[in-house]
């Protein structure tokens, strides 16, 4: 089996040594470098993948375009490593809100194991933050949340090159396409429109934090969702972000268009 031929069967590890194996004996071969650090996306390795970007950010305009977004994409994606080990905090977008502060800190109090005490913050940000009634992909719904009770009422979203948790009640609009490269297993590119009426494109998290260390490789390359529950009835992802809806529960991959109904 050849390196994607191996990726394809969820054997990474195998996949990204086949593959190192053929760039040595096509060292020029554009094709093979940037499966290299999307592979190294999937995998967590961020620095090998910002190497390979270094490597490839000189071939050609389209491979400069790839570099000069995805840099501070990775750049992000070590911040929210921190954010949700405890030791960073997120930019909120808009004005804060109380329980915005009340939520982060629940994030914290759950990388610190304190489930219970995470469970009581929680709580009261989740029955604080106002619901956010529309439509997915024309389903209507009357609220719509992450399913990581880390997150709940907020999206996380990377945008100009900076780490937000966006709460929806800001979000008028989320359009996405159907992903089509490996890298956008690991971040998502979106459109959003805001209540402002303001739009700007950016990325959305795939998988749940702390995914790539997984030893599951449909997991990691965001096939399904694994739920670990912790005390407090918190639930913890791992695989591909979920969306909650009073409707049902719906996979980031699959789902195309967000409207939601507030006006301010």
């Amino acid at each position: 089996m050849n390196s994607a031929e191996l990726v394809q069967a969820g054997r990474l590890e195998e996949g990204l040594s086949a593959l190192q194996t053929e760039i040595r004996s096509k060292p020029q071969d554009t094709r093979l470098r940037i499966f290299l650090f999307q592979l190294n996306c999937v995998l967590g390795r961020l620095d090998k993948a910002l190497t390979q970007l270094q490597v490839i950010a000189g071939l050609n305009a389209d491979t400069m375009l790839l570099a000069q977004i995805f840099r501070p994409v990775i750049a992000c994606e070590l911040l929210r490593r921190e954010v949700f080990a405890g030791k960073r905090t997120p930019i909120i977008f808009g004005e804060p809100m109380e329980w915005l502060g009340l939520l982060m800190r629940a994030n914290e109090l759950v990388a610190s194991g304190e489930f219970a005490a995470a469970a009581e913050s929680r709580d009261k940000a989740f029955e604080a933050a106002p619901a956010s009634p529309g439509e997915l992909d024309g389903e209507p719904f009357e609220w719509i949340a992450d399913a990581d009770s880390r997150l709940g009422p907020v999206l996380e979203a990377i945008i100009e090159g900076k780490y937000y948790w966006v709460p929806f009640c800001r979000i008028r609009k989320i359009e996405t396409e159907k992903p089509s490269d490996m890298r956008d297993l690991v971040w998502l590119p979106a459109q959003f429109t805001w209540t402002n009426g303001g739009a700007v494109c950016g990325h959305i998290p795939t998988r749940y934090p702390g995914t790539e260390a997984s030893a599951d490789g449909p997991s990691r390359l965001a096939r399904k969702t694994e739920w670990q529950q912790e005390a407090g009835e918190t639930y913890l992802g791992l695989g591909q972000r979920v969306l909650a809806t009073d409707a049902g529960e719906h996979p980031l991959l699959g789902c195309r268009s967000i409207g939601l109904t507030q006006t301010a």
